[in-house]
């Protein structure tokens, strides 16, 4: 049996062994604080050495604070411009080397894209006084500096200093390639702080000829034309090798805005502006008051280009569809026929620009676009901006803003797809989802409605209801996707009231599936591609997926019965049609920032949006206002002389009144407005070329003359 005793003197040693350790521990801190409060006690005698005092204190603080900030500016400035460096790892040299040239549904030509190569005429064969009139305007000092001109951006705040306006511009061309290449046209701090990364990009990695060789082939010049070979071509039917220095200075002049300058449009103003630019060139010491004296005598005169009004939004979208439908191995010079009517084409185009003249000051909204799809999916009419010329941001198919209430035509298509009914009745009462408690517009709630009654009067805590209690997010997200929308939904549970974005195409395409009866997949802008010998390399007809139901009858039908009220008795009364029932629905977002219609018939259907670029708020403007107003000028000219069709699943597809009837019992004003619409159908190229020589012939032929009066005749 062991011993007590002698089992405790085993314990000793290991007790004593930790209390070691501790010891060790202890003595190991105190040495290691206390070596280092000496070195830094060391440390602070040694660098009290350096101690300034006085003014010279001041600078080595002033010094510090601008180091620590420049910094700090620097990598904000980085992580801004790193978004735009994303663009070029993509093939941006090439624009798919597709040429391309359009016509309308009726076999008219109305315009081109792509760079033709060629027309892409090299740098070193072109005349010497284009190449001065371009920099001369655009860089003076091109070959000096390495993307950024710091001299010539002092210069240019001198001068807008003295003049107390803007008159001269700091972006050099490099900077306006990069513009031009990777970004929009949005006034922002973010995006010229890209543009700079991506001019110092475009410098390291390009030659001064190349930059110079890309700025001239990819920039808009007016007219629906690319590049300065285009465009004299356009303007003044000649090859760009030979151009006149007046000519030149005329194209040079277009650069900066061709929507102003385009001198088929106002030539007085390109006059104008082409002798600013022989003045830059005098001042820029590349030439002589006497070489230009005798351009400034004569000045150019661009070619009658009556007739042709390109639909440059349109033919940008286009161009895109073309590249992703045509074989990738097969021919890149190509003859797309389209699905645009000019007639509809030029109608939405009125329709926005009235009513931007009429409501835009009162409003304070200054930009809007259309998609207008005939009801068998062909896109008829796309406006994506006010004006191309200034802006070519397409604000139709690029333009990503919020939905508004708009949004719930997806909400309530899921939850009839799941089986509710129209009379179906829920509560409209408060209602909280992670702390997140929406209320309606009126700040008021109804009780009990029916679901009809809730998307009729756009009521926002019934779809609430419906996403959290019995549809959930992922349902409603695979609707919209089903309906055609290819915008990336947010999924947050705020979707439900439009907090998402989408574009204007998007939009149009998922309220196209109610007015088609449910269908997805008709959506299309190229009937046909062939090639320049006849060959057809792309039909819709043959090539084109099979349109595919994504929406039941039973659904399509509860929806439109409801949609149909909205015009009648909901939000959307301005958007009512004389004689024709129409179905859409209305959205306005936070702040008043967006405000959308989107409405159908058994014809067409359009989605407008009106808003600001910058995002900036209207004055209370909601989609049942102008937005329905916009829309109702378009579709009652649309629905002018065409066959009425019923929209899916409506018992009543007309109204009792006829529509002549009911245009002539409007006020006197909106009398006015319908008869600016009825115009005639536009011409063909052909027949307008035609009566302007026969106009030519009568002007010049010699006038008739009558002989006196015989006397036989003087004497009946």
């Amino acid at each position: 049996m062991d011993n007590p005793s002698k089992r405790r003197k085993l314990k000793a040693p290991r007790a004593t062994r930790l209390l070691a350790v501790d010891a060790w521990i202890d003595s190991t801190l105190y040495e290691a604080g206390f070596k280092a409060r000496e070195t830094w006690e060391n440390l602070t005698i040694f660098f009290r050495r350096f101690k300034v005092t006085g003014w010279r204190r001041g600078v080595v603080e002033i010094a510090s604070e601008s180091f620590t900030w420049g910094t700090v500016g620097a990598i904000a400035m980085v992580a801004l411009a790193m978004p735009a460096f994303e663009e070029t790892s993509k093939d941006w040299r090439s624009q798919g080397d597709y040429a391309v040239t359009f016509l309308d549904r009726y076999g008219n030509e109305i315009g081109q894209r792509g760079i033709i190569q060629r027309d892409s005429v090299p740098v070193d064969e072109l005349p010497d006084h284009v190449i001065k009139a371009v920099l001369a305007t655009e860089d003076r000092r091109f070959f000096e500096h390495f993307g950024i001109d710091f001299i010539g951006l002092a210069r240019a705040m001198g001068e807008n200093v003295r003049a107390k306006s803007v008159v001269q511009g700091g972006s050099t061309l490099t900077q306006q390639l990069a513009k031009n290449l990777f970004l929009t046209n949005e006034r922002s701090m973010e995006r010229k702080i890209k543009e700079a990364y991506l001019a110092l990009w475009l410098e390291w990695n390009l030659t001064k000829k190349e930059i110079l060789q890309l700025y001239l082939d990819r920039a808009y010049m007016g007219g629906g034309t690319f590049g300065i070979a285009a465009a004299a071509d356009f303007y003044f039917d000649k090859n760009i090798k030979d151009v006149t220095v007046a000519e030149a200075a005329m194209l040079a002049g277009l650069f900066k805005a061709p929507g102003n300058y385009a001198p088929h449009i106002n030539l007085p103003a390109a006059r104008g502006r082409a002798n600013v630019v022989l003045s830059n060139m005098v001042e820029a010491g590349l030439m002589t008051e006497g070489q230009v004296l005798s351009a400034r005598l004569h000045p150019a005169t661009s070619v009658d280009r009556a007739g042709r009004d390109s639909p440059d939004y349109f033919l940008d979208w286009a161009f895109e569809e073309v590249k992703k439908i045509a074989p990738k191995h097969g021919p890149h010079a190509l003859v797309a026929r389209t699905t645009i009517d000019m007639n509809l084409q030029k109608a939405a185009e009125e329709s926005l620009e009235f009513h931007l003249r009429q409501n835009g000051p009162a409003y304070k909204f200054s930009e809007g676009a259309i998609v207008m799809v005939e009801n068998n999916g062909a896109v008829r009419a796309l406006v994506g901006g006010n004006d191309y010329g200034r802006s070519q941001f397409n604000r139709a198919t690029r333009a990503m803003r919020q939905t508004g209430s708009s949004f719930k035509t997806y909400v309530y298509t899921a939850a009839m797809e799941a089986g509710f009914k129209p009379d179906d009745v829920i509560s409209d009462g408060p209602i909280t989802w992670a702390g997140w408690s929406p209320r309606n517009y009126t700040r008021g709630y109804a009780g009990r409605v029916t679901l009809a009654s809730a998307l009729i009067r756009s009521l926002n805590t019934v779809p609430v209801r419906l996403a959290k209690e019995h549809l959930g997010i992922p349902a409603i997200v695979e609707m919209a996707a089903k309906m055609g929308v290819e915008s990336e939904l947010n999924g947050h549970r705020t979707m439900v009231l439009g907090t998402s974005e989408m574009t204007v195409m998007d939009q149009a395409t998922g309220h196209l599936t109610l007015a088609n009866g449910g269908f997805a997949g008709s959506r299309h802008a190229i009937t046909q591609l062939v090639t320049h010998s006849g060959q057809v390399v792309y039909d819709f007809s043959r090539d084109a997926p099979e349109p595919h139901r994504v929406v039941s009858e039973q659904a399509v039908a509860s929806m439109n019965s409801i949609m149909v009220q909205i015009p009648e008795t909901g939000t959307a009364r301005r958007a009512a049609l004389p004689g024709i029932r129409a179905a859409g629905k209305t959205g306005t977002t936070q702040a008043y920032r967006d405000a959308w219609f989107v409405g159908y018939t058994g014809n067409y259907t359009a989605a407008v949006w009106l808003g600001n670029d910058d995002f900036t708020s209207t004055r209370n403007m909601t989609g049942g206002t102008v937005p329905a107003m916009v829309w109702q000028r378009l579709m009652a000219y649309a629905h002018q002389n065409v066959e009425l069709k019923p929209i899916p699943g409506i018992e009543a597809p007309f109204l009792d009144r006829k529509p002549a009837a009911a245009v002539a019992s409007a006020s006197a004003a909106e009398h006015d407005a319908t008869a600016e619409q009825e115009r005639p159908s536009i011409l063909s190229a052909r027949t307008t070329r035609l009566l302007v020589s026969m106009a030519e012939m009568f002007e010049t032929a010699p006038a008739l003359t009558t002989s006196a009066p015989s006397d036989n005749l003087s004497s009946l």
